[in-house]
């Protein structure tokens, strides 16, 4: 090797260097935040490293779909009744007959 070779590798060596332990620091600092945040890790060709899935898990996962379905489904049917009650109560004939009523309370009191 020439001289030359020698001071060329010395002055751009440390800079190659340098820019390869950042590419080398910033994959591990990406795969960290990833971890840290729950996202999914790659693997070499794109595909998904974790989470992989299991028979068992995709069974919970559609059990725990069916049950979220029919609580929404029981939770309209919740709201809808809240809303017959609240109308029923806002009404002004049943103030009305409460009205009535305290009348005759006050009425069976007085006697």
């Amino acid at each position: 090797m020439s001289p030359e070779a020698l001071e060329t590798f010395r002055v751009i060596g440390p800079t190659v260097s340098a820019i390869g332990l950042a590419g080398v620091g910033g994959w591990v600092l990406t795969t960290w935040l990833r971890i840290r945040n729950g996202y999914p890790l790659d693997g070499a060709w794109g595909q998904a490293v974790y989470p992989k899935t299991s028979s068992q898990e995709i069974e919970r996962i559609k059990l725990l779909s069916q049950e979220n379905a029919q609580l929404r489904a029981e939770m309209s049917a919740v709201k809808d009744r809240l809303a017959n009650v609240e109308r029923i109560v806002t009404d002004s004939g049943y103030q009305l007959t409460h009205q009535i009523e305290a009348l005759r309370l006050e009425k069976d009191k007085v006697q």
